[in-house]
């Protein structure tokens, strides 16, 4: 009887020891979908950056557009981004970025290249 029951608790243990973890074809089949997931997302990330980055540039050109037409309807055509300081048209940090990526050509705003 002793014997018997020796046998039937061996075998209940091994069945839990294998039925534990993952085997490696497991994890290697995770790891791969993951990889894979991965190289599908990554390009579409990248070129929604470069999206954002162009709409966020062509915004603030308008911007500027806008507030240099404002600024000829009362003064006249500036001669160039520091005019549009007179009465806060732009503030310095618009200035110096309209200065670091655009250029003033007769009163139209022009991205430099």
């Amino acid at each position: 009887m002793k014997e018997k029951m020796k046998k039937y608790l061996a075998n209940i243990m091994a069945k839990r020891r294998k039925q534990e973890g993952f085997t490696l074809i497991e994890m290697v089949v995770v790891i791969a979908i993951i990889v894979i997931l991965i190289l599908l997302i990554v390009p579409n990330l990248i070129n929604q950056k470069k999206n954002a980055e162009t709409k966020t540039a062509d915004a603030f050109r308008t911007t500027v557009q806008t507030q240099i037409e404002l600024y000829k309807d009362k003064y006249g055509e500036p001669k160039d981004f520091e005019d549009l300081k007179k009465d806060d048209y732009l503030t310095g940090d618009q200035i110096t970025k309209a200065k670091k990526n655009f250029t003033l050509d007769s009163g139209e705003v022009v991205e430099k290249k």
